[in-house]
């Protein structure tokens, strides 16, 4: 775990996760939050992007035990489950016993000895608590959290978003809460009801195709026709049924990859993203779970997403948890990238976020936006990349040679889910009016062409294309060719049509 770099660093004491990471040597992904003592000097915050490190006067020192880093970790900095995984391997677990019996009624005992049954599937040789009242495992303040389920052993409420196969975790922050405030799907009706209903449907049907397009663009792959119509159908029913079971992910894969390539169960290989950069050297980007990891932590995402849907869950929490954790599972060897991006769809519509019968086309968006959905995915991948210890040879087969699972199961997705809110917000406001608008100026080119010169549709449609390409104007060639029967007046009047219509935007579209 990378600490951050302070004046006089022998004066700081690492506590809580920083510190049992270090006393017990675990390789994990780095903390949101890292906590320091300071010996000298006063309380302080740092933050680097998503991550947040808080220097402590000496008043908070926990001191040095096991339970004491423990209690001061999920008092102050909130549960981690990959460490808590991790250390539960490797703590004697008498010194935990112990520790829970100095105060079997505390609430970071109880949530200790949850945790701890909970993570390992082991029970802690300790008799049920005697107190009666129920605590919340997670501060709903804090995070956000699942209907609750009564542990009695530790009068518990267990509030995760799954289990020990797969629970992501969201911590409640300020951008997060500013985004739900800004409820994008009122926000996406109110847009939607400016424009005539016969607009709306062309738009939808070209929505489907343009995210069709963008969805395999963004992977440098040109889908044939069949699989393209495939791939529309399929998004045209994704307010209609549940696509995250086993059965329609299968489905899904065999609808958007080349029919060779389609998968009938989840791979029984080790896959992951790279790069060649040159003969026999290839740079990896990102390794996925080991294959025999593969059918639990999908299990566990099963169940993660039956817990979210059936709680108060916003539903951009869902589908980053589900769709990012799908792709991060890359569960099959082709398609995983569209297959995450459709699923961004169906959750949306299936909660009702997106207006019924309206695709969001988001892939256009992080298409367009490619840098900083190349960034969002390396929330993850990035800081995993130096835990995964693997070989590759020089047929390109990789074998992974230490326990990876861990990470998968307990990813948190809070800046992940601020990412998406973002993409989200852009669709809706950017990319989403551009079509509404583009229907409307297309029309207004149209009506005005018609009254230059009554052609055929085919021919003013693909006038008004040849425009737009051309900045505005028809190319000479294009003139000669395909509309010599025009006259340079004609041609000309019929030019500032397209141009009147479509205004500044003229320059920067490519929709048709």
């Amino acid at each position: 775990m990378k600490n951050m770099d302070f004046n006089n660093t022998t004066d700081l004491k690492p506590v809580g996760w920083s510190e049992l990471v270090r006393r017990y040597s675990l390789d994990v992904l780095p903390c949101n939050s890292q906590s320091y003592i300071s010996l000298r000097g006063r309380r302080k915050t740092v933050i680097d992007r998503h991550r947040k490190t808080e220097i402590y006067t000496k008043n908070y020192d926990p001191g040095d035990t096991l339970g004491n880093h423990l209690t001061f970790a999920l008092k102050f900095e909130g549960p981690d489950l990959a460490i808590l995984s991790l250390l539960f391997k490797v703590i004697d677990q008498n010194e935990l016993e112990s520790f829970i019996k100095e105060t079997p009624s505390g609430k970071y005992a109880r949530k200790i000895w949850f945790l701890y049954e909970f993570l390992t599937g082991r029970e802690l040789n300790l008799d049920p608590t005697k107190v009666t009242n129920y605590i919340d495992l997670l501060d709903t303040t804090r995070y956000y959290t699942a209907m609750p389920i009564a542990e009695k052993r530790q009068k518990i409420n267990n509030n995760l978003l799954g289990d020990n196969r797969f629970c992501p975790q969201f911590r409640r922050t300020d951008t997060l809460e500013n985004y739900i405030a800004l409820q994008l799907n009122k926000k996406s009706e109110e847009i939607v009801g400016k424009y005539p209903e016969d607009v709306l449907k062309r738009a939808i049907s070209y929505l489907y195709t343009k995210e069709t397009k963008s969805s395999f663009e963004i992977e440098r792959a040109a889908p044939d026709q069949k699989r393209a119509t495939r791939f529309v159908e399929l998004l045209k029913i994704a307010d209609e049924r549940e696509f995250f079971d086993k059965q329609s992910l299968l489905e899904l894969q065999n609808a958007t990859v080349d029919e060779r390539f389609a998968s009938y169960d989840f791979r029984d290989v080790q896959n992951f993203v790279g790069q060649t950069v040159s003969f026999g050297n290839e740079v990896i980007h990102f390794v996925a779970p080991k294959p025999q990891d593969i059918h639990d932590l999908m299990e566990g995402m099963f169940y993660s997403y039956s817990r979210m849907m059936s709680s108060e869950i916003h539903p951009v929490i869902i589908a980053t948890a589900i769709s990012f954790g799908f792709v991060f599972m890359h569960p099959f060897e082709d398609g995983n990238g569209r297959i995450h991006r459709f699923l961004i769809h169906n959750i949306l519509a299936k909660t009702g976020f997106a207006p019924s019968g309206l695709i969001f086309p988001v892939s256009a968006t992080m298409l367009r936006e490619i840098k900083d959905y190349d960034e969002t995915l390396e929330v993850f991948s990035k800081p995993l990349m130096p835990l995964i210890d693997y070989d590759l040879d020089r047929n390109g087969r990789m074998i992974v040679k230490n326990e990876t699972d861990v990470y998968y199961r307990y990813i948190d997705m809070t800046a992940i889910a601020e990412r998406l809110f973002m993409f989200i917000q852009d669709t809706i406001e950017t990319e989403l009016v551009s079509e509404l608008n583009f229907l409307l100026d297309y029309d207004k080119a149209k009506l005005s062409i018609q009254d230059v010169v009554d052609m055929p549709d085919r021919m003013i449609d693909l006038f008004i294309r040849l425009c737009i390409e051309n900045r505005g104007s028809l190319s000479k060639n294009k003139r000669k060719s395909l509309f010599a029967e025009l006259t340079d007046e004609e041609i000309s009047r019929m030019e500032k049509c397209v141009q009147e219509a479509f205004g500044e935007s003229i320059s920067k579209t490519d929709k048709i």
